[in-house]
């Protein structure tokens, strides 16, 4: 259904999200604790200010110092209600995050499937626009049987090879029909997009009068419409938007994969050829993966932490990019738990989620760091590989 590259790009995404939502609920908890310990201002008592604001500090630290501790720790004696604040805000912090992490695995999960659903529609709305000028076309003849509407060049979207290629598609209708991608209800916004944004562009205007364009030029007019139109335009973005919750994160995957179908068709791949090879994948054994390495990161995170500050002993583990931390213990945790997976791959594939998610040196940061720990995970055993994963171990 996805490529690999997708599914961790993804959980990258949502394990920075959950990391995001651990910080606020941190925050959240400790002014749980502050408002614990304002003045009463219904009391008729007289309030020691100075007290209260002292026993919340205490209860903050007791709180901060105790996060993954069964009881609480502590060197001084507290009073009673410092110690129970304190548990009340661990436990509170403790089942945010673990609402938290529900929702976004599930999501990440109903997130990744809509995917299909998304850039097939991006693909159904180009044979839409086709579609309209033939209807267009058709419409007009009617009207005017004994005159000539317009020049047979204006019907070049609606005989562009590429798009009659992906109709005749058996694969491209089972996965319209298999991901449920359609636009009925998009009848009117289809004629009103292609007059108000296809037909005007500068692209289409030069392709429309081309008298027998090539099949390069059919390729070049949709690639146009798809990126700088589709893709680009405010008003049909919203329909992806609505349809989608996650579209912000999905955009960029939706539309390389639409382009390289694109590309694919054009192509013209030899007889059987995956001309959707991103739809073509065992999606179960993916979701495994999937969940997996987003559960897994999480589980291990103290663990890889730990291991990323024994090989920066000259830099603040603090002080490192937030993002590489994370691309970091995903790509330890990959290594350790998915020995089918080679270790080359591996930091590959993290090397380049770093290029577009990290900061301009975190390439040769996240290469250099991750090349030593796998070598010392391989020599202690912390790494074993098995089937394909053992061709880069030999």
């Amino acid at each position: 259904m996805l490529n690999r590259r997708i599914l961790r790009v993804k959980a990258f995404q949502n394990l920075y999200a959950y990391e995001q939502c651990k910080a606020s609920n941190f925050n959240l908890a400790k002014d749980q604790i502050k408002e614990a310990f304002l003045p009463d201002l219904n009391s008729m008592e007289v309030q020691d200010k100075p007290q209260l604001k002292k026993d919340a500090e205490i209860a903050v630290s007791l709180f901060s110092k105790n996060l993954k501790n069964k009881s609480l720790v502590s060197q001084e004696d507290v009073s009673t209600k410092i110690k129970s604040e304190a548990i009340k805000a661990i436990n509170v912090y403790h089942k945010s995050n673990e609402k938290d992490y529900e929702f976004l695995l599930k999501n990440m999960i109903s997130s990744a499937e809509m995917i299909p659903q998304l850039y097939l529609n991006s693909m159904l709305l180009l044979v839409a626009f086709g579609d309209h000028v033939e209807k267009e076309a058709e419409r007009k003849k009617k009207i005017s049987p004994d005159q000539i509407v317009g020049s047979s060049s204006e019907l070049n979207l609606a005989k562009n090879v590429i798009l009659a290629k992906l109709k005749g598609l058996a694969e491209f209708e089972t996965a319209v029909i298999r991901y449920d991608a359609q636009l009925d209800e998009l009848e009117l916004e289809i004629k009103e997009w292609f007059r108000d944004y296809v037909k005007p562009s500068e692209a289409y205007q030069e392709y429309i009068k081309v008298s027998q364009p090539s099949r390069e030029d059919d390729y070049k007019i949709l690639e146009s419409i798809l990126k700088k139109i589709i893709f680009k335009n405010d008003t049909i973005l919203n329909f992806f938007s609505e349809k989608d919750m996650n579209w912000t994160e999905n955009k960029s995957i939706v539309r390389s994969l639409a382009s390289k179908v694109l590309k694919n068709v054009y192509e013209q791949l030899e007889e059987g050829a995956e001309l959707l090879p991103e739809i073509a994948m065992n999606w179960e054994d993916d979701k495994e993966f999937f969940q997996n390495i987003f559960n897994l990161s999480i589980e291990n995170e103290d663990l890889n932490k730990e291991l990323i500050a024994q090989k920066t002993q000259n830099w603040d583990i603090e002080r490192v990019a937030f993002t590489d931390k994370i691309i970091m213990s995903m790509a330890i945790t990959e290594m350790k738990n998915f020995p089918s997976i080679p270790v080359k791959v591996t930091i590959n594939e993290y090397i380049d989620i770093s290029k577009t998610y990290s900061t301009p040196k975190s390439k040769q940061f996240v290469n250099g760091l991750l090349d030593v720990l796998s070598k010392e995970m391989i020599e202690n055993g912390e790494i074993k590989k098995s089937g394909r994963g053992l061709l880069d171990n030999k």
